[in-house]
This record gives structure tokens, sequence and C-alpha cells, in this order.
């Protein structure tokens, strides 16, 4: 089955266009191929600057060792977490 084609339109000036056309010219493509690339590269970018966690060995380290080696919960912890179980089943 085809992928369902969408399309995209953007007002530029004139000297944007040129220099995009220049450009797609010189990587031998055509200008839409040319925007379509790198606009997803450039989303690509943003996508992962935003959604990927990074994170330094040490940084690792005090993670992992945070989620192995949990406290055990407090008496504020306990009290509402029996509180939170009482609402439920009062609520049924």
């Amino acid at each position: 089955m085809p992928v369902k084609m969408e399309r995209l339109e953007a007002r530029i000036s004139k000297d944007q266009k040129i220099r995009l056309m220049r450009a797609a010219e010189l990587e031998g493509s055509t200008l839409t191929d040319f925007i379509v690339r790198a606009a997803l590269e450039a989303a690509s970018k943003t996508l992962e600057r935003t959604e990927v966690l990074k994170l330094t060995a040490r940084d690792r380290e005090t993670f992992v060792n945070a989620l192995i080696m949990t406290p055990p919960p407090s008496p504020r912890l306990r009290e509402a977490a029996a509180r939170y179980k009482k609402v439920l089943s009062t609520a049924k």
C-alpha cells in the first residue's frame, strides 16, 4: 500500500530560495528533496536533544545505585500509603 503524501508549504524570500536552490544543486538533488532532508535532519537533532537523556559515567552509576539501593519508606510515606489504601477501599 503506497504511503499517502502530505503537502507542506512555506513562504521564503527570493534570496533564501536562491540559496536553497544553489545548495540543492551542489548536492545533486532537487530543491524539494534537499529541503525535506535538511528539515528531517534538524528535526532529528531537536528530538534527540530533548528526548535522549545523556549521562556521564558517574551520573549513570549514581542513577543505577539509586534504583538498586532504594532506602526503606519513611514513616510519613507509610502513613500516606495507608491513607491512600483507606480511600481506595472506601471508594468501592
